[in-house]
This record gives C-alpha cells, structure tokens and sequence, in this order.
C-alpha cells in the first residue's frame, strides 16, 4: 500500500516514514509525489488542521490514494494552553524556527512552572474518502535555554524534556524519540488501522 503523507517538514517525513519502516506501507511525501501547493489551516483544533492536509493531498491526487497528516500543538500550563494549535505560527506566520523557539523562551522568561503537553493528532483520508483519527501525548517541561541545536522546522525541540527524561527531543535519535513522543504514538496506532486494511 502506497499514502501520501501531507507535510514538507524533513524532520516529520523522517521520523514518519522510521515508524513505518519494515511494514508492508510505501509512505510517500508531497514533495516525493509532485503535488504542489499547501493546505490551508485555518482550523480550530489539531483533528480540524490535520483533515484540512490529508484532504488537501487526497484532492491533490485525484481522489486515488490513501493519505495522512498530522497536526502538533504545545500547550504550555502557566500560559494557559498557548500556542496550542498555533504552535507554528506563535511567532507571525512568516517566523522562522529560530525566531519561534526565541519567541517561547521570551514568553516564557521567569515564570518557574514550564509544565507543557505535546499533543499529535493524525487524520487519515482513504480512498473512498472515509476518514480516521489517531492521537498521541506527551507531558514534559520547557528548559530555559536550548541543549541542543533543533530540528529543522521544530522550534520546541531543543527546549522539550519529555517526562522521565533528562534529553529534549535533539539529543535523541529517531529511533528513540519516536518510541516516546506524541508524534510516534500517533502514527503508531495510525499504522496498526493500516496495516489491517492490506
């Protein structure tokens, strides 16, 4: 089975296609699969933004394949929720990484309590145009400064320490990351309802 997997994130493509790894499931990027263009999101929950991307690349390939998407928001508790499902654009829509993890860390300045939860959700588009959502969480805390230079295109992840774990997001290899984080949760149950549809 070929999906189309609705991001042009390097990072996200990595870890995605290492869950899916030995499985029976091609999975394939917009940028593997020449669509052009992006979704819109303008949704009001991370279910809303992760269906406007699986729809965006289902539209995209003439309505033939199985597609996905996910949508990741951080919600910071002494900031009571935010950015949540603005975690890419907390900074303007325009800022780059850098300028999204200095923007937290200015958000962020004093405050002790640096309790946050990840939170990934994972929307499904099938060829008959049915859908399905996966979700995964993940609570852990915002350093003050970066421990590592982070991943392209993910602006907490030199800052996120998950629960339990004395590295952020990082230092970790995909392997490890993935077994732990919200993303590979998610993806992991999302791969389990597809490899039961072969």
């Amino acid at each position: 089975m070929e999906i189309i997997l609705a991001t042009r994130n390097p990072s996200k493509i990595d870890q995605i296609k290492n869950i899916f790894a030995g499985s029976r499931i091609i999975v394939k990027s917009l940028v593997e699969t020449g669509i052009v263009g992006e979704a819109i999101e303008d949704g009001l929950t991370l279910k809303d933004n992760a269906l406007l991307k699986a729809r965006f690349a289902y539209e995209s390939s003439g309505r033939k394949f199985w597609t996905m998407a996910d949508d990741t928001g951080i919600f910071i508790d002494v900031l009571n929720g935010e950015p949540g499902v603005k975690a890419a654009r907390w900074a303007g829509n325009n800022a780059t990484t850098e300028e999204i993890m200095n923007y937290c860390l200015k958000r962020l300045e004093g405050d002790r309590d640096r309790s946050a939860t990840f939170e990934t959700v994972v929307a499904v588009v099938s060829p008959n145009s049915n859908e399905y959502f996966f979700s995964g969480k993940v609570r852990g805390k915002l350093l003050k400064a970066p421990r590592a230079k982070f991943q392209p295109g993910m602006p907490y992840s030199g800052l996120f320490a998950p629960e339990g774990y004395n590295q952020v997001w990082a230092e970790m290899t995909i392997e490890d990351e993935n077994k732990i984080s919200h993303r590979g949760k998610a993806f992991r149950e999302a791969k389990m309802f597809l490899e039961k549809q072969i």
